[in-house]
């Protein structure tokens, strides 16, 4: 277990709902965190609500620049570099295919290329998605071995960062700097106020009063809580801190388990029943763009190697998520908050799982 008190960690994309919940956890670790981000993307947002600019080197800028970038790395000497700043909505890539790309694989680049010039840099951990697989949408886990692809923009620009992150790693970080990369599942919990995502969608109609349009009911995904992956990110980030850290830098998957590979349409009707009155949904007739209808991940390896495991089962995730919102909407302190569901969670580490 790697002490992360006084730490020094570069963290892209730490105004949005996955780096921020990354930040919060880092700096509830001791770790001295700056974030390098644009400016939230939503009106609310985690990095305001949960107050994060308090506990963070907040420096606003673009992945896609390469000279504001240098400076931001080169100048804080990190340890330790987790790179989340992405265009992550699969249905905005369709609409603006240059934006997702330039940023997901030349803003991937631009991050590791600033590595190259910051020789305290140690460990690197690039953050993709489940979605970079060629996915032929068949009934069993994707393996890290298998191949890359992508029916969309987003998806394929994933792809592309995976190819990236490997490059550079072979490049130029052998024996150097520990470059690995991170495949997690669908991503829920509270402060995701993003557009044409399931939850912000359904959290929105719900505290509304108006009925939720659901495109796709029957589509099956790999659901977990954000704080499920981040564990396996900083537990990643520590084997790559390690004295074998070739062993690590590599691909790693971080799904849930079987049981909780569900579809869209079980996962509203939880939702709904852990929010109460007021929750309800149609189905969504107007056209709409590909979207897979089959997605699931074998985690074995990160099992295996890094000893992760997923410890909240999905009823549960869904539980603390309408928890949190609610405790947004009555106007609690939601740095408090946040750091409770952490502590709660890293309590759940410590028990046989």
């Amino acid at each position: 277990m790697v002490n992360w008190a006084g730490r020094r960690v570069f963290l892209t994309g730490h105004t949005g709902f996955k780096g921020g919940w990354l930040a919060l956890w880092l700096s509830h670790l001791g770790a001295d965190v700056r974030g390098y981000a644009l400016d939230p993307s939503t009106t609310p947002n985690l990095f305001e609500v949960a107050r994060l600019s308090g506990r963070v080197d907040d420096v606003r800028g673009d992945i896609r620049n390469g000279a504001t970038l240098d400076k931001a790395m080169v100048e804080f000497a990190p340890e330790v570099v987790f790179h989340l700043a992405a265009q992550p909505l699969v249905r905005l890539s369709y609409s603006d295919p240059m934006l997702t790309y330039e940023t997901n694989v030349m803003g991937t680049a631009r991050v590791l290329d600033a590595v190259r010039r910051t020789p305290s840099v140690r460990a690197v951990v690039s953050v993709t998605t489940d979605k970079c697989y060629e996915n032929k949408e068949w009934a069993w886990g994707y393996r890290e071995t298998d191949p890359l692809g992508g029916y969309d923009p987003y998806s394929s620009s994933k792809a592309c960062a995976e190819i990236v992150s490997a490059a550079f790693r072979q490049s130029y970080f052998v024996g150097t700097v520990g470059v690995a990369t991170a495949r997690a599942g669908n991503v829920i919990g509270g402060g995701d106020w993003s557009l044409d995502r399931l939850i912000p969608d359904l959290v929105r109609g719900f505290q509304s009063g108006e009925p939720v349009p659901i495109r796709r009911p029957m589509a099956i995904r790999p659901w977990q809580h954000v704080l499920e992956p981040l564990h396996g990110y900083i537990l990643l980030a520590e084997r790559l801190l390690g004295s074998n850290a070739s062993r690590y830098a590599t691909a790693y998957n971080f799904g849930p388990s079987e049981d909780d590979v569900r579809p869209v349409e079980g996962i509203v009707e939880r939702m709904m029943k852990s929010w109460g009155d007021g929750a309800s949904w149609f189905i969504d007739g107007e056209p709409s763009v590909h979207e897979a209808g089959l997605l699931k991940l074998d985690a074995s390896k990160a099992r295996v190697d890094l000893g992760w495991a997923p410890r909240l089962r999905l009823e549960d995730a869904l539980d603390w998520l309408v928890a949190w919102y609610k405790a947004q909407a009555s106007g609690a302190d939601m740095q408090a908050f946040s750091l409770e569901q952490i502590k709660s969670y890293e309590a759940l580490l410590t028990t046989p799982g």
